[in-house]
């Protein structure tokens, strides 16, 4: 006698690509996989402030209406649950930038980003956290401290930090995140999560004054490279890609900081180490090429950091003294840095010239690096603390990710391990233009040799018969 599927009691734990086959083939309805996310941020996110605002019944209507659709077959992210980064339009939301001091009024439209999302049969959970205007790898603020489900005395980075908590803890399976100096990838590496910043201009970003000065991407953070594939096409406007095994790459090898006097501790050399183990068990060359990061290469690029602040104060018409006193410093250096001609569209040219050849010189295909220098640094108040310290914090922890945003290159940050502390460390791979998908296949020839774990220990608490646990 047949032996009946099993249904599952719960869908909070499965990936996008799981949930949303199931609503396809009417498994579950977008409706219950909804409702089962909501009850587990209700229980969850009181010890992770991942989320700024839940949608609640908006969500649950937003579902129903999924379920009404004709065309399931052709949603990609049918009835997925995902979260948008708080500084990122949704419909009928404030956006709140990271603070109540430059929180904008209730959005009359959606951002197209989150247009993309919803035409997939994405329903949109809530708005996750993000340090003000986004400028830290340091995620809090006065009314909350966004901390890491690996270790809740840890912060999850930034500055899509409460994106990636939600996704490491389960609260949704993908989460939308954008980056401007590393903001999807030193999350993603702090949670041991798949994070890919496409390359300029592959993904329309339309934020702030000028996009900060071109540096910044959307992408989305993932706990799967499937669900990372399906992620990027979705926001690229495109169909979902189907990934191929890549062929014979020769891939350089760096562990060169690019700031001086910051280097990668042993557990983030270790897992460059074993990053390249697994490029050869997969086939693939490795050399040693180590980019150079010119000493005006960090002047800029910090310049430019300040510059982006100012910039977009100035656009959201917010007075400086209503900020954060590590934000006022940070502006005020900003409209000085422009004063004096520190911030130039040909410097930030002649670096990704510069970035663009280094493939060619070396005759390479990608770049491995570490993705942090050190652990994640504690989650606590970072908010009220000096601008200096803050300064200190971000660039020690994590300085590889800045130099392919001045560059305009894609780069992903993919799991490899733990470190002797039990949080999850990882690696980078950058790439020349248009290599999102070389980078996204190599990340999956990882997940098949060295499969990671999806979620933090004791996330999620799902009952038995979950798919994530089937």
């Amino acid at each position: 006698m047949a032996v009946p599927d099993i249904m599952p009691t719960t869908w909070v734990g499965a990936t996008a690509k799981q949930i949303a086959r199931g609503v396809r083939r009417g498994d579950v309805s977008a409706t219950q996989v909804v409702a089962d996310h909501l009850d587990h941020v209700a229980h969850a996110d009181a010890d992770l402030a991942a989320f700024r605002t839940i949608r609640g019944g908006a969500a649950i209507t937003e579902a129903e209406k999924v379920d009404e659709q004709e065309d399931l077959a052709n949603l990609p992210l049918a009835g997925v649950p995902v979260a948008v980064k708080e500084n990122t339009p949704v419909a009928g939301l404030p956006t709140w930038n990271g603070s109540a001091a430059v929180r904008t009024p209730v959005a009359e439209a959606d951002h197209e980003v989150v247009r993309r999302l919803r035409g997939a049969g994405a329903v949109i959970l809530g708005v996750t956290r993000m340090p003000e205007l986004g400028l830290w790898a340091l995620t809090d603020d006065e009314t909350g401290v966004t901390r890491n489900p690996w270790d809740l005395s840890r912060t999850p980075g930034g500055s899509s930090g409460g994106a990636a908590a939600a996704v490491a803890a389960g609260l949704v399976p993908m989460a939308h995140g954008n980056d401007g100096l590393g903001s999807i990838r030193i999350p993603a590496a702090c949670c041991g999560l798949v994070g890919l910043k496409p390359g300029r201009g592959v993904i329309p970003y339309q934020l702030g004054a000028d996009d900060w000065f071109g540096l910044a991407e959307h992408g989305v953070l993932t706990g799967t490279v499937a669900d990372a594939v399906v992620g990027f096409s979705v926001l690229a406007g495109r169909r979902p890609d189907r990934l191929e095994q890549p062929s014979r790459l020769r891939v350089g090898v760096s562990l060169r900081s690019p700031v001086r006097g910051v280097a990668p501790d042993a557990p983030n050399r270790d897992a460059v180490a074993a990053a390249g183990r697994l490029l050869a068990a997969a086939g693939h060359d490795t050399v040693p090429a180590d980019p150079v990061y010119p000493t005006r290469l960090g002047l800029q690029g910090i310049a430019t950091w300040f510059a982006a602040a100012a910039a977009d104060v100035r656009a959201a018409g917010v007075q400086r003294r209503g900020l954060q006193r590590r934000s006022r410093r940070h502006v005020a250096l900003g409209e000085w840095a422009q004063r004096r001609g520190y911030v130039r569209e040909a410097d930030r040219r002649a670096w990704r010239e510069q970035s663009v050849a280094f493939f060619t010189d070396h005759s390479i295909d990608l770049l491995l690096t570490p993705a942090l220098a050190g652990p994640p640094p504690e989650a606590a108040g970072w908010s009220g603390r000096s601008w200096l310290s803050n300064m200190k914090a971000n660039i020690r922890y994590a300085p590889y990710a800045a130099p392919w945003n001045i560059a305009g290159l894609p780069a992903i940050v993919v799991p490899v391990g733990r470190r002797p502390d039990g949080l999850p460390v990882a690696v980078q791979f950058v790439g020349p233009p248009g290599s999102e998908l070389l980078l996204l296949g190599v990340a999956g020839q990882f997940e098949l040799q060295a499969p990671w774990q999806r979620h933090a220990p004791g996330y999620p608490r799902v009952a038995t018969g979950s798919p994530a646990t089937a």
